[in-house]
């Protein structure tokens, strides 16, 4: 059971949400690490399933969760043969998991509120339903299991919430819980979970499973997947409206610097200003992958690393401060390309 669907998870825009995808690429040591620790009677209370986002934490969490609801005997021999966490679709369990109607299995993810808005917490009532749910009897005599999606959403009551249950885990239970940061989940939440973390796709994992998300091969797919810094929702995004697009321009000025091309740059400025935010987080994504290449590129000068780590700065300053105050971009663009011109230079 689950609370209403906001849609908004690991994949975003026209695909399937995690409880509904069979189809996991890219983790198969993760995989492997949780399906040995299950099969080997060492089954930890709850996971810490961390790293960035879009890159398949949720879906994980869900694949496991569907074993366990249709091998609740880590012992028996279908477990003991099984070689991944597979679940096919058309299983039953795979099916009410969909379905959201698995009496075992309880989802804790952002809700829409009065306002037909989607909250921007996982409120503590919504914790608290956890109580009930561990205290009566699974409902097909095995597992009762729990996912937050993700607890980066939890308000402070809900964290102290969740960390009581931790604390006292009820038997026959398990807590998945997902994170886009787990450096800063509590302590005292992390060290009450066996951590699992999942590295950035390769861009044929990402590629591949966008591919199977989305139901296309689009011939753009690639063109995001590449750009996508290992995420899926990232490429779906990118392939979203005019954003790949945007990178590509932004692409073509980077490889101009430490020249400028002021009137490309008025012409970006336009562009971006009739377009939605994706086109401007696809912007700042571009200059932030450029930077990130040229810090970790090697040896080089240290004045210049300097350079450039100061424009990171500026950059991402200025561009949280045109999201909040909803400023033109124009002006962030140019002090962009002013900045990484004047890092570029030797």
């Amino acid at each position: 059971m689950s609370e209403a669907d906001t849609g908004d998870r690991d994949v975003a825009g026209d695909a399937p949400h995690p409880r509904e995808t069979s189809a996991f690429f890219g983790h198969a040591d993760a995989e492997a690490a949780m399906l040995d620790s299950y099969r080997g009677g060492r089954v930890p209370h709850a996971w810490l399933i961390g790293g960035v986002t879009g890159i398949g934490k949720a879906t994980l969490a869900y694949r496991f969760a569907r074993f366990a609801l249709a091998h609740p005997d880590p012992t028996a021999w279908t477990v003991q043969a099984a070689r991944s966490l597979a679940l096919g679709a058309d299983h039953p369990i795979a099916r009410r998991v969909a379905a959201q109607g698995h009496p075992d299995l309880l989802v804790l993810e952002r809700t829409l509120g009065d306002t037909g808005k989607l909250r921007s917490v996982i409120t503590v009532d919504q914790v608290r339903k956890t109580v009930p749910f561990f205290g009566s009897t699974a409902g097909e005599g095995g597992w009762r299991i729990v996912i937050v999606d993700t607890v980066d959403e939890l308000n402070a009551e809900g964290e102290n919430a969740l960390l009581k249950l931790l604390e006292e885990p009820p038997v026959k239970s398990m807590l998945l819980l997902v994170t886009h940061r787990p450096g800063h989940v509590r302590a005292t939440l992390r060290s009450r979970c066996r951590r699992l973390s999942l590295r950035p796709l390769g861009a044929d994992d990402v590629a591949r499973a966008a591919a199977a998300a989305l139901g296309t091969t689009d011939a753009q797919l690639r063109v995001a997947a590449r750009a996508a810094d290992g995420s899926v929702a990232r490429a779906i995004a990118l392939l979203d409206g005019d954003a790949l697009k945007f990178r590509e321009r932004v692409d073509a000025l980077l490889a101009r610097l430490p020249e400028i091309d002021a009137r490309a740059l008025h012409a970006l400025g336009d562009a971006m200003g009739g377009a939605d935010q994706t086109a401007f987080e696809a912007f700042i994504d571009t200059l932030n992958d450029w930077m990130s290449t040229r810090l970790r590129s090697g040896p080089q000068d240290t004045a210049q690393l300097a350079r450039v780590a100061e424009a990171w700065q500026r950059i991402n300053r200025a561009a949280a401060d045109a999201e909040a105050f909803n400023l033109d971009r124009k002006p962030v663009i140019f002090e962009a390309f002013g900045a990484l011109a004047e890092a570029s230079r030797g």
